[in-house]
């Protein structure tokens, strides 16, 4: 009962643990996600033919910063600024007034204000491009966020492991001090520390394995139940996610649990039997 008394309380403490990694390495696919969402437009020169706007559109495929492009022609650009308007520009003007674009999407590293800034420089030495349009603003602003929003995440993962360590130290201590006097005796017939030490660590060993397993079996049905009710989350909740924080609560599980056992063994062996009646 003592064993699977600690195995469940771990567990609890393990699915906390859990849960900080996985909201800082889903945090991380999320900025990721936003930045590579985050796109500018090249307008292009009216004079330029579309077959060449096409191989300037490979040519911008080639290049290491650019995760994907979209050619809107100056047709598609009329069509969904009528859809968006509600009327079409073209029946009072007499002609489309929308230039022809390329969407460009970044890689995720690429997404800041100073990678922007040299991008579009290198683009505008094409004589064929009459500007690049994009919120420096909103890249700014998501850029700020993110960093804070890592750094909160940072200190919370820090407090919380140290929680954690504490709470299942305390779990691990109280089972081992229910058998002081066993380890006591276990002195008296000259038992060697390491000996005494054995049975109690590879219980532990096993007591965190368990837990891990059990607070994994919760964190897994608990991250199909997020992206069945939001499928969009697949981008951020990925497998590798999840394998890490598996991983990392198995991890976390057996570290702590052996190394709380190992220092809760050391206290009551170096112990006199005098103290053994008075804590």
């Amino acid at each position: 009962m003592q064993f699977i008394t600690a195995s469940i309380s771990t567990t609890m403490v393990l699915i906390l643990l859990g849960l900080v990694v996985f909201f800082v390495l889903a945090a991380h696919n999320l900025s990721i996600y936003v930045r590579e969402n985050i796109n500018f437009s090249v307008i292009i020169s009216d004079d330029m033919k579309e077959a060449d706007i096409l191989k300037l559109q490979q040519k911008f495929d080639a290049e290491p910063f650019v995760r994907a492009t979209e050619y809107i022609s100056k047709k598609k650009a009329l069509e969904e600024q009528t859809e968006a308007m509600g009327t079409d520009p073209a029946e009072f003007l007499g002609y489309n007034p929308f230039p022809a674009s390329i969407e460009i999407n970044l890689h995720s590293e690429y997404a800041n204000a100073d990678s922007i800034v040299n991008i579009e420089k290198s683009i505008k030495r094409n004589t064929n491009i009459q500007d690049i349009l994009y919120q420096r603003e909103l890249i700014d602003m998501v850029n700020d966020n993110i960093r804070n929003i890592s750094l909160v995440l940072l200190a919370l993962a820090l407090v919380l492991t140290f929680i954690s360590f504490a709470l299942i130290n305390n779990t691990i201590r109280l089972t081992i001090y229910s058998k002081r006097f066993l380890i006591h005796t276990m002195k008296l017939v000259g038992a060697s520390w390491s000996f005494i030490r054995r049975p109690f660590l590879v219980r532990n060993l096993w007591s965190g394995v368990l837990a891990g397993l059990m607070a994994d079996i919760i964190l897994m049905l608990g991250a199909v139940w997020l992206i069945r009710y939001e499928p969009d989350l697949r981008a951020i909740v990925t497998p590798e996610v999840m394998l890490i924080v598996m991983a990392s609560v198995i991890g976390f599980g057996v570290l702590i649990s052996v190394i709380c056992a190992y220092l809760s063994i050391n206290k009551f062996l170096k112990m006199k039997v005098e103290k053994l009646h008075h804590i």
